[in-house]
């Protein structure tokens, strides 16, 4: 009887989460999203950024390549500021990598 409404969920967190891993995130994060709010995880999931295709700048300080948004430093903690246009650059296509940690 209650069996339907798991198999449901799982199908809602399946769907969620590969969606929400081919937009730069957690699967794992998404799964549970969708799967204990099936419609409400899955249209949320639609709606968010990707995170792959933000853009990006370097940190002054150590070098560090950051997403355009970050306020922060992550390595060093130097406080970043609104970069000029030509100091930003989209990240590299999804396939490659990048050598940076």
């Amino acid at each position: 009887m209650g069996y339907e409404w798991i198999a449901i969920a799982v199908g809602f967190g399946v769907a969620t989460g590969i969606i929400g891993k081919a937009k730069g995130n957690s699967f794992l994060i998404w799964f549970l999203v969708g799967a204990i709010l099936p419609v409400i995880g899955l249209v949320a999931v639609l709606l968010t950024r990707n995170e792959d295709a933000e853009p990006e700048r370097q940190c002054p300080n150590c070098r560090k390549i950051v997403k355009l948004y970050v306020q922060v430093c992550p390595r060093c903690g130097t406080e970043l500021y609104l970069p000029d246009p030509s100091e930003t650059r989209m990240p590299p296509p999804r396939g490659g990598r990048r050598g940076v940690t």
